[in-house]
């Protein structure tokens, strides 16, 4: 086990939560660097929250309807929760609502989030069939910082998989899913342990000489 605190994080997510799941499950491993102290939803039919539950990890629903087009009084009741409940980081896993500068600032290098898709190609939705439709053939999925501006901060760690001649968003998506919930876990114990260090746009690896702990070679 680790001879530093384990770093103390907040998930916020939408719906069923997969990635947070895999984040979960890693931290039940002793040496893991990280513990997840609260899960937020802004949904409170989120299935996710009940896997939280599940795993004995305290729950909190902040509703953004409640606040109408208000996204800041929104932001800031969010903002509330995760600094009542100890976090030190912020780790986005699916949570569907875009971030003002205002909360970023509050956060600065301590939100990640994952992109189903090998930034900075295909930012924004859709990024399966954009894949498709471009002709790619790799994908994948992007773990970064999340800064004010969506889907260009800077990266982490990256997982690629092929695209195949009789892939459809649906089959190319879930093995991008396999992709996401190895290097969701592995990205969040580097930034808990220390061992990243942003320069300019690029994220430095603390004690990693080569790509091994920030690239997933593809694998078919």
């Amino acid at each position: 086990m680790s001879d530093f605190p384990k770093k103390k994080v907040a998930v916020l997510i939408s719906g069923r939560g997969s990635n947070m799941a895999s984040l979960i499950e890693a931290t039940k491993n002793e040496s893991y660097p990280a513990e997840i102290c609260a899960v937020i939803s802004n949904r409170l039919d989120a299935k996710g929250l009940e896997t939280a539950k599940d795993n004995g990890i305290q729950t909190f629903v902040v509703d953004h309807k409640l606040f109408g087009k208000d996204r800041e009084s929104f932001e800031k009741e969010l903002h509330q929760k995760i600094k009542a409940s100890g976090a030190e980081l912020v780790v986005l896993a699916g949570f569907m609502r875009l971030l003002t500068p205002w909360f970023v600032s509050q956060w600065e290098n301590r939100v990640i989030n994952i992109h189903p898709a090998l930034l900075p190609s295909f930012p924004g939705l859709d990024t399966h069939q954009r894949a498709l439709t471009a002709g790619v053939r790799l994908h994948g999925a992007t773990v970064h910082f999340v800064t004010s501006e969506m889907d260009v901060g800077p990266i982490i760690m990256q997982g690629a998989v092929p695209v195949l001649d009789d892939d459809t968003p649906d089959t190319l998506g879930a093995r991008v899913l396999t992709i996401e919930h190895e290097i969701y876990p592995e990205a969040l114990a580097l930034v808990a342990a220390g061992r990243t260090k942003i320069e300019g746009h690029r994220v430095r690896i603390i004690g990693c000489d080569d790509l091994e702990e920030d690239l997933i070679a593809p694998v078919i």
